[in-house]
């Protein structure tokens, strides 16, 4: 529900030629779009589509077309909410642009944000501009990968996005619409063991599996080498064991770990090296904010350190 107190926002992210305006343009076109109200749509940069009149005025949209943010002050926006009176407002933003930049009037507000990604040049901002990259993809809730055909590395780019922001969603589409299976690489490690291992190297790659895919890790038991987090805030005898990972930078970093409830919690140190050998279950957690994986601890002894930081590939 949406309060009528304030101004929804969609903001729609993605590099120039991602397909943001074909995005736009086909949502503009759905049973799910239409609206008694007035739309206010903001393109932060032109490409080589452009967006019909004929639509526009279909559906009741105006379309203001900035350059420069500065022309989207929170006093310009003020006007612009007055001039065309709209019910909510789309942003079509600058991929160049710093998201931290943008600045709302107190009455709008980020109700959802779309980040758009063309696969077929995502190694190259990946390798050149992987900060922006991640600025956009940490607040989406959604992100649509188009143009994957042919592609056969999904699994790899999916982890990578999903290091970036592990509670969105990612859609894969190819010129036929919707991938609804992904081809599964081999994994790192043996699913079927009686205890799966898995190695320094392969810490990631569990992670955001096991995250997205909870159903293959359900009672079975894996073993790996992590660091200890402990916080007063954790019920007794739980903590949670993991590792650092550079998300885009040196800079930013963030731990990645699941809870874990252990008879040897109480004796350990946050920062500890611990060797964990545990039972995955699927639980509501409320760190979660649903449910997630939860480690059932079999045996928690300390292990040397990993000095690498986490990798997806």
């Amino acid at each position: 529900m949406i309060d009528d107190e304030i101004m929804p926002v969609f903001l729609i992210n993605g590099f120039l030629e991602a397909g943001k305006t074909e995005f736009l343009s086909f949502t503009m076109e759905q049973e799910y779009f239409q609206t008694e109200g007035k739309t206010l749509l903001i393109v932060c940069e032109e490409g080589d589509t452009e967006y019909e009149q004929e639509l526009l005025d279909s559906v009741r949209t105006s379309v203001v077309y900035v350059d420069e943010l500065s022309q989207i002050s929170p006093e310009r926006l003020t006007e612009l909410e007055l001039l065309y009176n709209p019910e909510r407002v789309l942003i079509e933003w600058n991929g160049m642009w710093n998201q931290e930049d943008l600045k709302l009037p107190s009455d709008w507000m980020i109700y959802q944000q779309i980040t758009i990604v063309d696969m077929s040049t995502f190694e190259l901002y990946v390798k050149n501009m992987k900060s922006l990259l991640a600025a956009m993809v940490k607040n989406s809730e959604l992100i649509i990968c188009n143009r994957c055909d042919g592609m056969e590395d999904l699994e790899r780019y999916k982890r990578m996005l999903k290091s970036m922001n592990t509670q969105c969603e990612i859609v894969f589409e190819d010129e036929n619409g919707e991938i609804d299976e992904l081809s599964e690489e081999d994994l790192p490690y043996d699913l079927n063991a009686d205890v799966i291992q898995v190695g320094p190297d392969a810490y990631g790659i569990w992670y955001i599996d096991c995250m997205d895919k909870p159903e293959r890790y359900v009672g079975k038991t894996v073993e790996f080498t992590a660091m200890v987090l402990k916080s007063p805030d954790f019920p007794k005898n739980y903590f949670v064991p993991g590792r650092m990972a550079m998300t885009c930078c040196a800079d930013d970093m963030t731990f990645l770990g699941y809870i874990c409830k252990a008879k040897e919690a109480r004796k350990l140190e946050t920062r500890q090296w611990v060797r964990v050998r545990a039972r995955v279950e699927l639980e509501f957690w409320k760190d979660y904010h649903g449910e997630g994986p939860v480690l059932y601890a079999e045996s928690v002894v300390p292990a040397q350190p990993i000095e690498d930081v986490v990798q997806f590939g």
